[in-house]
């Protein structure tokens, strides 16, 4: 393990945002991640897990405590079942699987981070979520203090969400195992709009793997969604608002709102959220309530790509972010009654 004091956190982070650790040990296996776990633990030190840093808000003070990045490597496959290491980078396990000529994961192509956060945050885009192809996460319990192997339905998995989010201080992902399909160099069913529409296809329908893979590259190209250290729009933290999913009432008195705001004859996004439940749409809401993109002067503004990314013009600080992300949850409230949450985790500071 390496091990370094005083280290600063902001460059292993997609928002090169947040002060330093008072340890940083990058571990590279996984009796590496439990040794230090346990450690902590044992010591009664905070401890952080970083990942591939691109769901974190850090503080600009820093973190008080052990960080523990986890870089551990490991991609194997055995027919359509899939093993990967948490450290590994979750775009480039994509990329390979599109190699083999595996569906399951493709939609979900430049999704910045790690292997081992996919399953916390339920990780989802153009039309996929991880929860339908992972069979088992391989995770350290902390209370226990034993290597646990979770089935699929143990995770707890809804939107964005899941049993490790929910109890964020007891697990730690060490693996995860998936079950793609062969279906003869095809994608999964296209099931996202846009990217049916872009292919030339009907949602339902099947392409060619790696056409399915460079189409949502695109896509998240063009939002700004794919890193690039040249660009700072993509300095961010991908979407910073989850979408609000709305109970039957709360969706009639949104839709109100909207009618008494923006006129009669405007119907905002709505997507069947389960019973008696829908969906909106978090950018939609922030684009509506006057939140346009490149809305801000300060060196934190919204992306000129796409409203859901807050990004880091190159001179922020973590505080800068949360006053840009503060403006736009009263603003949107306001407007429609509607409280945006952050789909980032905060370290050290709350919105």
């Amino acid at each position: 393990m390496q091990e370094l004091h005083d280290a600063p956190l902001a460059p292993l982070t997609t928002f090169r945002l947040g002060g330093p650790a008072t340890r940083l040990i990058t571990a590279t296996t996984d009796a590496e991640v439990i040794a230090a776990v346990r450690e902590a633990d044992d010591s009664g030190t905070p401890l952080l897990l970083i990942g591939g840093g691109s769901n974190l808000v850090i503080g600009d003070k820093g973190f008080a405590g052990t960080a523990l990045r986890i870089a551990t490597s490991g991609f194997a496959l055995d027919g359509t079942k899939l093993e990967l290491a948490a450290g590994e980078v979750w775009t480039d396990a994509v990329a390979r699987t599109v190699e083999a000529g595996l569906a399951g994961v493709e939609c979900l192509a430049g999704i910045p981070g790690s292997a081992g956060a996919t399953p916390i945050q339920n990780v989802g885009a153009y039309g996929q979520e991880v929860s339908s192809t992972i069979t088992e996460v391989v995770a350290y319990d902390r209370g226990t203090r034993d290597t646990v192997t979770l089935a699929n339905v143990d995770c707890a998995f809804s939107y964005r969400h899941s049993r490790f989010k929910a109890d964020p201080e007891r697990y730690v992902v060490l693996r995860v195992r998936f079950e793609l399909e062969d279906a003869a160099g095809l994608s999964a069913p296209v099931k996202y709009a846009e990217t049916a529409r872009v292919l030339g296809v009907e949602p339902g329908d099947r392409v060619p793997l790696a056409a399915a893979r460079e189409t949502v590259l695109e896509l998240r190209s063009g939002k700004g969604m794919v890193l690039d250290p040249e660009d700072h729009d993509t300095w961010s933290a991908g979407s910073f608002f989850t979408n609000p999913i709305l109970t039957d009432e709360e969706f009639v008195a949104f839709h109100a709102r909207v009618q008494e705001r923006l006129g009669a004859d405007v119907v905002p996004p709505a997507y069947p959220a389960g019973d008696s439940h829908t969906k909106t749409s978090a950018a939609w809401l922030i684009d509506k309530s006057g939140f346009t993109k490149g809305y801000g002067s300060g060196p934190a503004r919204i992306s000129t790509k796409h409203t859901l990314a807050l990004t880091n013009r190159g001179e922020a600080t973590t505080e800068d972010l949360l006053a840009l992300a503060r403006e736009v949850v009263a603003g949107v409230r306001e407007a429609f009654g509607i409280t945006l949450v952050n789909e980032p985790v905060t370290v050290g500071v709350n919105l």
